[in-house]
């Protein structure tokens, strides 16, 4: 099954330098071809100034999905907690992208339980997650986790999100 490995600032400072058999090797797995696409660059470039700035970051840090020793995916936290679309201070939220040919198999389920079986050891019982009115893989994943719907709201990338939240 997954694992999830954390991409921590040494890893995500090789990647973004272009130094890819570095950021393999750091992160003990090897890489997608096409990783990182652009809007996976901003986020990634956005996680490691966060995580510089604040230590906290990192404890909450994103992770990598990775299925026989090959990243397929990554997932993680918006930050810790009360770094939420509705800004809730006991609250974390949750993201997860999986390769296009790894998809449909299960894993990003695999990977957002993960998050929240982690999120709950360390005493958070409320988690939110969003996703766009169109995503339905990923509305399905959310649903079936036990997430309910509580709003919307405007992301600046991505446009309009569906907030779900899961207590």
């Amino acid at each position: 099954m997954i694992e999830l490995y954390p991409l921590t600032p040494a890893f995500l400072e090789a990647l973004l330098d272009g130094r890819r058999e570095e950021a393999a090797t750091l992160l003990g797995a090897e890489l997608p071809d096409e990783f990182p696409r652009d809007g996976e660059r901003r986020f990634l470039t956005l996680r490691l100034r966060q995580m510089r700035e604040d230590a906290r970051f990192e404890d909450w840090s994103p992770f990598a999905v990775v299925l026989d020793g090959r990243m397929i995916g990554h997932a993680g936290y918006h930050g810790p907690p009360g770094v939420n679309t509705k800004k809730t201070p006991d609250a974390v939220e949750i993201g997860y992208t999986i390769e296009p040919e790894y998809r449909r198999r299960g894993f990003a389920t695999a990977a957002a339980s993960e998050l929240i079986r982690r999120a709950e050891e360390r005493g958070i019982q409320h988690v939110i997650a969003c996703s766009s009115p169109g995503n339905e893989p990923s509305l399905a994943i959310i649903r079936g986790l036990g997430f309910s719907q509580t709003g919307e709201a405007m992301d600046e990338e991505d446009g309009l999100e569906l907030v779900f939240e899961r207590t």
